[in-house]
């Protein structure tokens, strides 16, 4: 059950009418959301929740018309006394209108305590029903039967009534609007999607709505629309703004044979793809049901409100008959009178509804805040956990690194000219799939260099390739090759050294028997990856490289990017080992990785971060998923988890506080010393804005900004 966005997720085989109907059976109303049509069910809840504001705005000056001049009368005249007939029958008009108010402006809370009280439970209802019932009960005694009341306890608090109920609704009304900027991130993200699509059946192009388009359909899109579905492209050249997916600001470029992902934007040009994903399938969808999922969960700290919430009201009911018990026997007169605003006083500023919002209201707003910056966080327990963690362990391909070899380096010896080396070099190269082999015939590739037709081609296992081309003899391989084909490296070796000390690999060309040129490789470390370390360690987080590398690379990788701690030639077995080990030694661990062989040290450390970049298998075996490649999104999104629990923390202890601390001075501890005891109605008020507060400071996080990079 979700408090805050009045949504209940139910896992089982009852049947949707039984579901209902046992919801009902309790007091509020509910029906089934349909997934498929997110946009809709949100519209229909905004709605929902629109006419509900009003009616509760329409209820509050019902119940503020009658309240407000019967509060300042009592002001102005003190004591609302019943000495005579007249007043008697003011009183009594006075007490039907009141009536009024009740019916029309509080029937909700009488109906919602009368079902909880069928159920045997109680809640917030039971308070406000039993408070403002018996201050208006024990007024209609005095009007009716005033002898049945000591003389100096003739008083009515009709005003009591009418104002608890009239502040309650604007308090509840003013949740609602406040409430509705919680789910701000739901709605950019359903609002990524197209309405529509242009698709080409039969030769012809046909408009239809996205729900319409199916697998394989051929899909075109124009400059500045949306790409309705999931897609491969097959035509044109474009950059794509994927920013609201990923966090990336930098548009994409796509070419034939790149994806698109529903609900990016297309910038330049038009491109025809080919429908993958469509409907639920969409990475778009999924996300959208990701985010849907984890505001809906509930982190640890959570569940303790709700254990405080089960005691507390039953608590409270006792704290209020003890109360009046006690000003009963050792009140000063009127003994009674004391004793029924000392119970309804109690009952009223203890609600522990802001106790109940305090959680899910964060946790909604964090959750999308971190949607927003290209991290999703699958639950509330995640995001609680993230803002604990002590150790994070990396995989260095394609977390540290952008996890694609390219050619780095090209140092001439013989040769003369690079782009004739890389061509010779690329077009031998392109007959092995060694990926260093492909790493070179990309870098040619990218510079429209031309491959040249090769031949007598062979691979001489652990040593490189030779072949022919235009007549020229062709080598290429490590330094035991050149020495086989008895290659003068004399002046190089230092230099493939030096290299090799990069965390770079070193390759000898060789053409006609003299060494032409030697040309390194090296997955290249990303352009962010120092500052978003520099910022995890700045936090405290103990950084922790995994490799499945040779130890001299890892060691270059790890002194580039600042960390000290690595360990190189990793099994998949060996990372989740690792994990284990730090977590037997008492440290939160993290865990980042992108490929199937960090699946199992995802799924054991406390928290997975998958990077989104990377495989399906990776993604499904972690607690939180970074859209972009970037580590700055695994430090965002610890400083989002952070800021989120201190959120909660601070609405927890606002709310708590607030109950505990207000039941003493509600009970009348401050009367014997200062004569003070405090008034039903300003109860009232502050429970209501009690609730405004912790959703208030529950939307400051939308301003939230992770420190800059």
């Amino acid at each position: 059950m979700n408090f805050a966005d009045r949504t209940v997720t139910v896992y089982g085989t009852a049947k949707t009418k039984e579901l209902i109907k046992a919801v009902e059976s309790v007091g509020y109303n509910a029906k089934p959301i349909d997934d498929s049509s997110a946009t809709d069910a949100l519209d229909e809840k905004e709605a929902a929740d629109w006419a509900y504001y009003k009616k509760l705005m329409r209820d509050t000056f019902i119940a503020l018309s009658l309240g407000v001049p019967l509060m300042i009368y009592s002001i102005v005249v003190g004591e609302m006394t019943v000495e005579t007939n007249l007043e008697r029958i003011s009183w009594l008009v006075v007490g039907i209108l009141t009536f009024g108010v009740m019916y029309f402006s509080g029937k909700h809370f009488y109906v919602g305590a009368w079902k909880s009280f069928k159920n045997h439970s109680a809640n917030m209802d039971t308070l406000i029903a039993l408070g403002t019932g018996t201050a208006w009960l024990y007024s209609m005694v005095v009007v009716f039967a005033p002898d049945a009341v000591p003389l100096m306890a003739r008083h009515v608090y009709f005003e009591a009534t009418a104002m608890i109920i009239g502040l309650i609704d604007l308090g509840l009304a003013l949740e609602i609007k406040a409430r509705g900027k919680t789910s701000e991130a739901i709605k950019r993200l359903i609002g990524l999607q197209a309405k529509t699509a242009t698709v080409v059946r039969d030769n012809k192009e046909v408009q239809i709505g996205i729900e319409q388009v199916l697998f394989n359909d051929i899909v075109k899109v124009k400059p500045g629309e949306k790409i309705p579905v999931d897609g491969v492209v097959l035509e044109g050249h474009t950059s794509i703004d994927e920013s609201m997916l990923t966090g990336e600001p930098m548009p994409a470029e796509k070419a034939e044979e790149d994806e698109v992902v529903a609900g990016t934007l297309n910038k330049s040009g038009m491109i025809l793809f080919r429908a993958t994903r469509v409907g639920k399938d969409t990475a778009l969808a999924q996300i959208i049901n990701m985010v849907k999922r984890a505001q809906n969960s509930k982190p640890p700290i959570g569940r303790l409100a709700d254990v405080i919430s089960a005691f507390f009201v039953p608590v409270v009911m006792i704290t209020s008959v003890l109360s009046a018990l006690a000003w009963l026997n050792f009140g000063p007169e009127p003994a009674i009178a004391f004793a029924i605003v000392s119970a309804t006083t109690v009952l009223i500023i203890a609600c522990p509804c802001a106790l109940g919002l305090a959680t899910p209201m964060s946790v909604m707003v964090g959750v999308g805040k971190a949607a927003e910056a290209g991290v999703l966080i699958r639950n509330g327990e995640a995001l609680q956990t993230a803002s604990k963690i002590t150790a994070m362990i990396l995989d260095k391909t394609g977390t540290i690194t952008e996890g694609a070899p390219k050619v780095t380096d090209i140092i001439l010896a013989k040769a003369t000219d690079e782009k004739d080396v890389l061509q010779l070099a690329a077009s031998l190269e392109s007959g092995s799939e060694h990926p260093l082999a492909q790493a070179i015939v990309e870098s040619a590739l990218d510079q429209d260099i031309e491959l040249l037709k090769i031949e007598a081609f062979n691979a001489i296992t652990g040593f490189g390739v030779e072949a022919s081309c235009n007549n020229k003899a062709l080598l290429f391989g490590n330094d035991k090759l050149m020495k086989l084909k008895g290659i003068d490296l004399t002046g190089f070796v230092e230099q493939a050294q030096s290299l090799a000390k990069e965390a770079k690999t070193p390759m000898y060309f060789a053409v006609d028997g003299e060494l032409a040129a030697i040309i390194a490789v090296a997955d290249p470390i990303k352009s962010d990856s120092i500052s978003a370390i520099k910022r995890l360690q700045a936090n405290g987080i103990r950084v922790i490289m995994l490799t499945g590398d040779n130890k001299e690379t890892a060691a270059a990788v790890a002194k580039k990017v600042g960390i000290s701690e690595f360990l190189a030639e990793v099994l998949p077995e060996d990372k989740a080992n690792k994990v284990k080990e730090l977590q037997e030694g008492g440290e939160i661990v993290g865990m980042t990785g992108d490929g199937i062989n960090d699946a199992p040290a995802l799924a054991l450390a406390d928290v997975g971060f998958a990077i989104g970049t990377g495989t399906d298998v990776a993604i499904e075996s972690a607690d939180i998923t970074l859209m972009r490649g970037s580590l700055h999104g695994l430090a965002d999104a610890i400083a989002v988890s952070k800021a989120t629990l201190r959120n909660i923390k601070q609405n927890l202890f606002g709310a708590f506080v607030y109950n505990v601390a207000g039941i003493p001075f509600a009970a009348g501890v401050l009367y014997p010393f200062f004569g003070i005891l405090l008034s039903p109605v300003i109860a009232g008020a502050a429970m209501a804005f009690s609730s405004l507060t912790v959703v208030s400071n529950a939307n400051r996080l939308r301003f939230f900004k992770a420190k800059e990079h």
